[in-house]
């Protein structure tokens, strides 16, 4: 049964995305008219959400997207109006509203709702974990030469050398092993959809916890093993990240492991 916190955030994440996706897009061709862009519609959607989520929990303060700060006790938002923003002005449908209640640095209810497929995945700690209502759950694949496997990076890896080279050195090692590596939009999303056995497993390296918070509340709940790359249970702060099923964990995390 639904619980009313996420049918909140529910309605708060499409009212988001009916906005957003009504609002028409103008391509960029350099990084000011990029940012310009992106906060044209930015603006209006965080004002948006801002009115339904402090409705839902009044005085609750946002972590802000693209930071990694997320406050050791007490409750925050962690959220993304526009979780895929560099998809959104390309035309691309890889994007989703994403809306996260971080309580003492754990997710403990997460909303993505992507307009453009027309999907809303939720969780809520130990409820379980849903795509449209349906209850989902990880691959069971144990063969790695069949798996769809996906990385991403995340929006301040420039400023963060060692998880560049890292993740150069752990594609390396990985690509031979499995059938495709891809990066397939949000990296909120991509961890859903890894709960939901779309993709078979989900890394990614360097601090990025507005965007890996939702995925992990929706992986554990789903089933998945979600770790860092030492195979230790991931928490805000870790800087490397690996959503796996079980049947698959133990296989993908040497590879990406040795390969560093």
């Amino acid at each position: 049964m639904t619980s009313e916190l996420i049918t909140q955030l529910t309605e708060a994440a499409k009212a988001v995305a009916a906005l957003v996706t009504a609002h028409p897009i103008t391509r960029p061709d350099s990084m000011p008219q990029f940012v310009a862009v992106s906060d044209e519609i930015d603006k209006p959607a965080s004002a948006l959400l801002a009115e339904h989520l402090d409705r839902i929990r009044p005085g609750v303060p946002w972590a802000a997207e693209m930071r990694t700060e997320v406050p050791e006790t007490g409750e925050v938002w962690v959220v993304d109006p526009i979780d895929g923003v560099v998809q959104y002005i390309q035309g691309l449908p890889q994007w989703c509203v994403s809306v996260t209640l971080v309580r003492d640095r754990e997710p403990i209810a997460t909303v993505l709702h992507s307009s453009v497929l027309g999907e809303t995945y939720t969780a809520e700690r130990g409820r379980g974990a849903f795509r449209n209502g349906e209850p989902i759950a990880p691959s069971t694949k144990i063969d790695l030469s069949v798996c769809l496997v996906a990385t991403s990076q995340p929006p301040t890896v420039a400023d963060e050398p060692t998880a560049i080279a890292d993740a150069g050195r752990a594609l390396a090692a990985v690509l031979p092993k499995v059938g495709a590596v891809r990066n397939l939009g949000p990296t909120s999303w991509q961890i859903a959809d890894t709960a939901a056995g779309r993709i078979d497993a989900f890394w990614e390296f360097g601090r990025d916890e507005t965007n890996l918070l939702p995925g992990a509340l929706i992986a554990r709940e789903a089933g998945a093993l979600v770790t860092d790359l030492d195979g230790l249970p991931w928490r805000t702060g870790d800087r490397s990240f690996l959503a796996a099923p079980p049947t698959l964990h133990h296989k993908v995390l040497p590879l990406l492991h040795d390969g560093v």
